[in-house]
């Protein structure tokens, strides 16, 4: 995978002094202890195991969180009516109360994160050397147990999640044998991490999260202590189950993000770009994706499809249910998937077509192109257009530049080109 999906908010703190996380941690004290915190156990036995939340089944609903902590109350009672139980975060630290009790307050549950280097898969993150950082990995033993036993009885916490496509993004730092050994320590320290955060809390369970299933391997043999795996897998989700039968593992797992086929998994055009989906292909990739999940029964335990963000930029095209607020159609996808009513909802214009007239090649620097597009509402709304551009492949830019258009009816429109 690339580290394109620009959408994801990596909500965390660098490590600090052992001293400094000390100090965080007066000033922020868990709740009363057994005020309200949720029993989570992952339970049964092989093949046939479920969630359960004090006693209750639970099937993980969910979305990965964009927004900002301050617009967690905002945004809670939309996810909710959605039909989500969970959203999930890639980190946890002072600032995540506010977000563990708004989600709490609407009955919302939270994955929290734990951020560790290289995170994020290929082009991501810093290096750390897993068998001589010693002063890194100690304080990560010390920090995040700490904020596991700050947060054990809020009751908007689910489970911890050590770590996130680190085992995939170490091939960026390291090849041969020695990406081989230092793949086994960040293992064998998420493992250790894990009995840390069981100590402090035994109420909620330890996950990992990594790219596609080529870290389970590594889980098998240097993690025994993790209760569940985790996995991120886009196009691929619905190879997920074979792997995880052929591979011969003894834990349920969660799927932590899917959706659409991302850029590195579709075709690139003449020009090297990466074809993206329509809007219409994105949503049934949800759909699809939430399927394929439910049809591993007994084992994956539900998932945070990606991406409940607001981001209106090329990533956020490509993957946030509702940038700038819209709700696109992946957004009620989804929300029909979690089993919401949907037969109220005025949802948005559906583009079945969308084309250069002419030699799409030729068009000239700053010229007129006319575009054709074939677009319907299914509400019977009246249509308008805007037509934007975006040079990411030109220059790594993420911004959305509106141009200057001209409906000319019929669903064609000429477009002045960018300079």
């Amino acid at each position: 995978m690339t580290a394109s999906r620009t959408t994801r908010r990596r909500v965390t703190a660098p490590l600090t002094a052992g001293l400094l996380a000390a100090g965080a941690l007066v000033a922020l004290p868990s709740q009363p202890a057994h005020a309200a915190g949720s029993v989570v156990k992952v339970t049964g036995s092989q093949g046939n195991w479920q969630l359960t939340v004090d006693g209750s089944p639970y099937q993980i609903k969910g979305l990965t969180w964009g927004p900002s902590v301050s617009d967690a109350p905002r945004y809670m009672p939309d996810l909710k009516s959605m039909g989500v139980n969970t959203i999930r975060t890639w980190g946890t630290d002072a600032s995540s109360k506010p977000l563990f009790d708004a989600a709490a307050a609407q009955g919302i549950k939270v994955i929290a994160g734990f951020w560790l280097q290289p995170g994020g898969g290929p082009g991501s993150g810093g290096c750390v050397n897993y068998l001589t950082d010693t002063a890194y990995k100690n304080q990560a033993l010390s920090e995040f147990p700490q904020w596991a036993a700050t947060y054990k009885d809020n009751p908007g916490v689910l489970m911890w999640n050590v770590g996130n496509e680190s085992v995939l993004g170490l091939q960026n730092c390291y090849s041969g044998d020695e990406l081989e050994r230092q793949r086994n320590a960040y293992t064998t320290l998420v493992n250790d991490i894990t009995k840390k955060i069981h100590a402090v809390d035994p109420n909620h369970p330890v996950t990992s999260t990594d790219a596609w299933v080529g870290a389970w391997p590594y889980y098998k043999k240097n993690a025994p202590d993790l209760d569940l795996y985790a996995v991120n897998a886009y196009n691929a989700v619905c190879d997920v189950k074979a792997a995880w039968q052929q591979g011969g593992y003894t834990k349920p797992y969660i799927v932590t993000e899917t959706g659409p086929a991302g850029e590195w998994e579709v075709p690139d055009d003449a020009n090297g770009v990466p074809a993206e989906p329509t809007d219409r292909a994105k949503a049934d990739g949800y759909t699809r994706a939430w399927n394929c999940i439910t049809g591993h029964k007994g084992v994956a335990l539900g998932a945070t499809m990606f991406h409940y963000g607001t981001e209106y930029d090329f990533g956020g095209i490509w993957f946030n249910l509702l940038p700038a607020g819209e709700k696109r159609l992946s957004y009620y996808a989804v929300k029909k998937a979690y089993g919401a009513d949907t037969s109220h909802d005025n949802t948005p214009p559906v583009i079945s077509d969308l084309t250069v007239e002419g030699d799409a090649a030729k068009v000239p620097a700053g010229g007129d192109l006319t575009l054709a597009v074939k677009a319907t509402d299914p509400d019977g709304d009246p249509i308008t257009y805007e037509v934007q551009d975006n040079s990411n492949y030109i220059d790594q830019s993420k911004q959305l530049v509106t141009l200057p258009a001209t409906n000319l009816g019929g669903g064609r429109l000429r477009v002045t080109a960018p300079d």
